[in-house]
């Protein structure tokens, strides 16, 4: 007896569900490994026994064998000072970009389009001799510098902005406002959303950027998590994987609990944001 179509319909979701969580497991397996071995003893770490007891002294050995705190706060100035710089400069030049016309404004705009095709990583060697000549190498400075203009906030914003009616700039220049006043009366507050995704999506990256800051940095006064993380998990420090793992996750686990706490906020600021 053949199957009718909503037998098949069934089948085939059953069977793409299946498909779903095996690849969610298979993502999922190396934290899973890493919450395991930072919760065991070190004799436990390849052994899967329920019965084993838990320790919560890998977590404390990790904090005190590296300077953490450091790195932590590195990394939070960091990536908060990026963040804030993106946010004044796109929003400039989003905005200028959107409502004024002026000579060669599309040839802008088009080679802002072009740099969002050319990965941070071809222009190490330049930005590297840009700093050495300013002074700036092993510098939170030199780190996020090559970052504040982001060709992507920049496009994101101008479409954002160009979808705001018109009637409401003009409506704000006929009560007396200034250039910046609009912005931050009127523009901001209906970008909101598209703030907030952008705003994750820039923390989350330098969070966890590795390359640069390890080739810009020297020293533990600017070495953010992610190269703080790689010099204590080296071959000199001994390989402890309970003790790396319980540092793997302490450096990760605040970008963890943000998407825990705003992941509905974040996808619903994508979906209202409209990107075009």
């Amino acid at each position: 007896m053949t199957q009718g179509p909503a037998s098949s319909a069934r089948l085939i979701r059953s069977g793409m569900i299946a498909a779903a969580w095996l690849f969610g497991l298979i993502w999922a397996l190396p934290l899973l490994y890493a919450i395991w071995a930072a919760i065991h003893p070190s004799a436990f770490a390849t052994h899967f026994d329920p019965l084993v007891p838990l320790t919560w002294e890998n977590f404390s050995h990790a904090w005190v064998a590296a300077p953490f705190a450091r790195y932590f706060l590195n990394t939070v100035v960091l990536v908060l000072g990026i963040m804030a710089a993106q946010f004044v400069i796109c929003t400039l030049a989003a905005f200028g970009l959107a409502r004024w016309r002026f000579v060669g404004s599309e040839v802008l705009f088009g080679l802002i389009l072009v740099q969002l095709m050319v990965t941070p990583d071809v222009l190490i060697m330049e930005n590297y001799r840009s700093l050495q000549t300013l002074g700036l190498i092993d510098t939170l400075t030199g780190i996020g510098l090559p970052y504040v203009a982001s060709a992507f906030g920049i496009f994101l914003l101008r479409q954002t902005f160009k979808s705001i009616p018109k009637e409401l700039d003009d409506a704000a220049r006929m009560e007396g406002a200034t250039t910046l006043q609009t912005i931050w009366r009127v523009y901001l507050p209906l970008a909101r959303p598209v703030y907030v995704a952008y705003g994750l999506v820039s923390v989350s990256y330098h969070w966890n950027n590795f390359l640069w800051p390890l080739i810009v940095t020297n020293s533990v006064e600017t070495r953010p998590l992610t190269v703080g993380l790689q010099v204590f998990a080296s071959v000199d420090q001994g390989v402890d994987w309970s003790v790396i793992s319980a540092a793997a996750l302490m450096t990760s686990a605040p970008l963890m609990l943000a998407f825990l706490v705003f992941q509905r906020a974040f996808i619903q600021s994508f979906l209202r944001a409209g990107i075009r």
